[in-house]
């Protein structure tokens, strides 16, 4: 027997906070995606991870926002812990594979296609399992239309969000493309709700697994607590808020040496990282 599927049990409130938390986890994610690209390789790892865990978090936490609102008639929804653990996973590592693409290739020709489509992949790779996690009372079915729209839609999402990353036009830009991709997600998280078709069996036993207030607002306590972690970073690292340093030509006076942070190129003065001032300083003490 089919049964009717309700996505918004309390009205705007699920659906609202979920466009939030994709737009937070987008933000952050896309800003240190920019500003990996403003640093040494050194510091490139740090900045790409950090990222790619603030975007993988933030969808995540967007889908199970969204779930908490999610009902079938006459059937109680619990979730299996291992795969729903599973699904943030997926999120995150797919995530992380295509914006190490892109951070380290460049948001241009095939760098971005490749690392945009392995995005949107793994945001929709992330909802599916989400809902395979799901356990109640019958059986899931979907509509391929459907559920082939839910994943162009991440991909081309995913796409225009890393090359507005790679774009590095400073914090409003990576603002407003954040609210684009949060609202690209949720329309994918929606389209692939409205692709659920739920067979609900006759048969009395009920399901196991957790609840979803028992499970769901417990786990997303830790990918929350991230994301507030990662924005106190970024909000206070200047380049993220200031975008990118204005280059400016410097005039030195005869014997004063330069500024050890900064390395003359003939053309423009570049800011270097720690490391290669400590090891242009330590050369220069050599050479006295």
């Amino acid at each position: 027997m089919q049964n009717t599927v309700d996505g918004f049990s309390y009205g705007l409130v699920t659906p609202v906070v979920a466009y939030l938390m994709a737009c937070l986890g987008g933000a952050l994610g896309l800003l240190c995606t920019g500003r990996s690209m403003l640093v040494a390789q050194s510091w490139r790892v740090g900045w790409l991870a950090l990222g790619a865990a603030a975007i993988g978090s933030g969808i995540w936490t967007m889908h199970f926002v969204a779930m908490m609102g999610f009902s079938v008639e006459e059937t109680p929804i619990h979730y299996d812990r291992g795969i729903t653990f599973a699904s943030l996973a997926v999120a995150i590592v797919m995530v992380g594979v295509g914006v190490f693409i892109v951070g380290y290739r460049g948001a241009t020709g095939v760098a971005l296609f490749t690392g945009g489509t392995i995005t949107g992949l793994g945001i929709a790779s992330m909802h599916y399992l989400g809902m395979a996690g799901m356990r109640l009372n019958g059986v899931l079915g979907y509509n391929t239309l459907t559920v082939t729209a839910s994943v162009v839609i991440a991909v081309v999402a995913a796409t225009a969000a890393l090359w507005a990353a790679g774009q590095g036009r400073g914090f409003l830009w990576s603002i407003g493309a954040s609210l684009v991709l949060g609202f690209a997600v949720s329309g994918m998280h929606y389209t692939g709700m409205a692709a659920l078709r739920v067979h609900v069996h006759t048969s009395p036993h009920a399901p196991a697994g957790e609840s979803p207030a028992a499970l769901l607002a417990p786990l997303m306590i830790g990918p929350l607590l991230f994301l507030c972690l990662a924005g106190v970073v970024v909000m206070f690292d200047p380049l993220i808020v200031m975008g990118k340093p204005v280059w400016k030509p410097v005039e030195r006076k005869p014997g004063i040496p330069a500024h050890p942070e900064l390395e003359d190129t003939g053309r423009r003065t570049l800011l270097r990282s720690p490391e290669r001032a400590g090891q242009r300083g330590y050369r220069t003490a050599q050479r006295r």
